[in-house]
């Protein structure tokens, strides 16, 4: 999703900059834009996006603060240098684990976000198709 973005983007503005109608033209496309953008929908999907993102970082530092404590611990605990250490290295290893999970499941929200927006693009599109008829 995000390279078609990027593409269309780059043709957007590819035809800006090189269009023969200059300033005019520019205006146009720039009203049409800030129409599209200004719509409801789309600024229903940025709000969740947003709320999507704070929510996942959100939770990120609580999961990284409790495998720190996780490795400080292993690490003071007693036994040989060489023991901790080891310890110390598991309880990171599992603190890392649960980290990529955090931010997995944040990656999947979005992506189930994503999904269900282009869906509701899509039938909106598709009913103003059939109600302009």
């Amino acid at each position: 999703m995000r390279g078609k973005a990027a593409l269309v983007v780059g043709l957007v503005a590819g035809y800006v900059l090189g269009a023969r109608a200059g300033r005019q033209r520019y205006e146009q496309i720039k009203a049409q834009a800030e129409k599209v953008w200004e719509q409801p929908v789309v600024q229903g999907q940025v709000e969740k996006v947003k709320a999507l993102g704070v929510s996942a970082l959100k939770s990120v530092p609580g999961v990284v603060w409790k495998g720190a404590k996780s490795v400080a611990q292993a690490a003071s605990g007693s036994g040989t240098v060489q023991e901790r250490a080891e310890r110390a290295g598991r309880a990171a290893k599992r603190s890392a684990d649960e980290v990529a999970d955090v931010v997995e499941d944040a990656v999947d929200d979005g992506k189930q976000a994503e999904k269900s927006a282009t869906s509701r693009a899509r039938a909106a599109k598709s009913g103003s198709a059939t109600s302009g008829s």
